[in-house]
C-alpha cells in the first residue's frame, strides 16, 4: 500500500514534482480531480479538468482499448481492440454511450464557466494511476491542442514499462511508485473509493 487516499497520493505526488513555474493543472475526472487539487495547491497554481472517457472493451469494460476527450480527441489502443476480438460495430456502441457521458460531464463541471488559458503555460495532467494510459494520452493531446508549451504527466502510481508508451505524449512524466507487480491501480490505495460529481466541483470551486 501506497497511498491513504487520493489526497494523500497528490501530497506525495506534489513533493516529487517540486517546483514547476507558471504551471497549471489540469485532473480528470473523476478520480484524478482530487489528486491534482492537492498539486494544484501545492504548486500555488490554477486547477482546471480535462474531460475524457475511457472506451472500454464491452465484456471488461475496466480494461480500455482507447479513450476520447474534450475537443475531438481520440485514442484507439488496435492491439487490445484486436485481443479482445472487438468489431467495428461494437466500439462504435460504446464510442455512442462514452460521448454521451463526456458531454454530460464537461456540461456539469464546466456549468457554463471558460476554461483556464493553457496558451503558453507548462500543464501538468494528473490522473490517480495509469493501467493502459489510454486516457491519460488523449488528455496529453487536448492540452496540446489546447496551447499548451510544455505537458508534463504526472501521477501517483503506474506499472513498469509505462513511460515507453507514453514518452512521446508529454514533455516529462512524474511517478512516484512503479511497482512491478502491478494489478489494479486501486490496489496501491487504503481508501480507493469512488469519487462523486459533487467532489469534482468543490474541488473545482475550493
Amino acid at each position: 500500500m501506497w497511498f491513504t487516499d487520493r489526497r494523500d497520493a497528490g501530497r506525495q505526488l506534489a513533493a516529487r514534482l517540486g517546483a514547476v513555474p507558471d504551471a497549471v493543472v489540469v485532473g480528470l475526472p473523476r478520480g484524478g480531480v482530487p489528486v491534482a487539487a492537492e498539486v494544484a495547491r501545492a504548486l500555488g497554481a490554477p486547477l482546471d479538468i480535462c474531460v475524457v472517457r475511457k472506451l472500454g472493451v464491452p465484456v471488461q469494460p475496466e480494461l480500455g482499448m482507447g479513450a476520447i476527450g474534450e475537443g475531438g480527441a481520440r485514442v484507439l489502443d488496435e492491439r487490445i481492440r484486436l485481443a479482445a476480438r472487438v468489431t467495428n460495430a461494437q466500439l462504435a456502441e460504446v464510442e455512442r454511450v462514452e460521448r454521451a457521458e463526456l458531454a454530460r460531464r464537461s456540461a456539469r463541471y464546466r456549468g457554463g464557466r471558460p476554461p483556464v488559458e493553457l496558451s503558453g503555460r507548462t500543464v501538468v495532467v494528473v490522473d490517480d494511476g495509469i493501467a493502459t494510459g489510454s486516457t491519460a494520452k488523449a488528455a496529453c493531446r487536448i492540452v496540446r491542442q489546447r496551447g499548451a508549451a510544455r505537458v508534463v504527466l504526472a501521477v501517483p502510481v503506474a506499472p513498469a514499462g509505462w513511460r515507453d508508451r507514453l514518452r512521446g505524449e508529454a514533455d516529462e512524466l512524474v511517478c512516484v511508485a512503479e511497482p512491478a507487480d502491478f494489478l489494479a491501480i486501486g490496489s496501491f490505495y487504503a481508501d480507493f473509493g469512488q469519487t462523486t460529481d459533487a467532489e469534482v466541483l468543490d474541488a473545482l470551486l475550493g
